[in-house]
């Protein structure tokens, strides 16, 4: 499918009333657990997109189901593949650094990429891909109910906004997701490879840390 088949997807699915996945009575932090529970084992041997034939382990989410704050990244890479979990080595590694500089860990948050499963070479995740895993992230953003995103990456911003915006954009506009607060910022492991983006990205963290802090 056409990234401008994509783009038209993800405006039908933001224009069937996602937002009111908020709305329902509160759901307890227990009946979180066995929903995400439910869907990890559901689509855990999903074959919906080619990246299934290189998978070795399902990179679902993980973090605290009741979370205020859901973090969405792009894709899992060599090391999320091996063991299941999002944003490990460098990238995670560095990822923790920046949470704890906000006074966060990740196991107060949620923590989801666009798809679940490796791209070949960590290349981009493929409009077919996105289309094939996003019904499962948005099921996750359903049960957990964050009251804040923290969106790292271009690529994820893109793909959830249905923009095909530059990241300064997202940054500086800061567009609701679903009617809820976001933040766009730089993806960890682009901030490995350009050191000139940790001042911008750090500005980020501290606004997202006021809103955060605020709910």
């Amino acid at each position: 499918m056409s990234k401008r088949a994509l783009l038209q997807y993800l405006e039908l699915i933001q224009e069937s009333g996602i937002d009111h996945v908020f709305t329902p009575a509160p759901v307890s932090a227990e009946d979180k657990i066995k929903q995400l529970a439910a869907l990890r084992e559901e689509n855990l041997n999903c074959t919906k997109c080619p990246l299934a034939e290189g998978r070795i382990e399902l990179v679902f989410g993980s973090g605290n189901p009741d979370a205020k704050a859901m973090l969405i990244g792009e894709a899992p890479g060599d090391n999320e593949n091996k063991t299941g979990l999002p944003f490990v080595g460098a990238a995670g590694q560095l990822l923790d650094k920046m949470l704890a500089a906000i006074n966060l860990t990740r196991d107060e948050i949620y923590i989801a990429n666009i798809v679940k499963c490796r791209p070949p070479e960590n290349r981009n995740p493929a409009p077919e891909e996105k289309i094939a895993c996003l019904p499962i992230l948005l099921e996750q953003i359903k049960i957990i109910r964050p009251k804040i995103f923290l969106i790292m990456g271009l690529v994820a911003a893109q793909t959830l906004f249905a923009k095909n915006e530059n990241l300064g954009w997202f940054r500086t506009n800061r567009p609701d997701l679903m009617g809820t607060p976001t933040y766009v910022t730089y993806h960890p492991a682009a901030l490995i490879r350009n050191q000139n983006w940790k001042r911008p990205a750090w500005e980020d963290l501290q606004e997202f840390q006021k809103t955060y802090e605020s709910l």
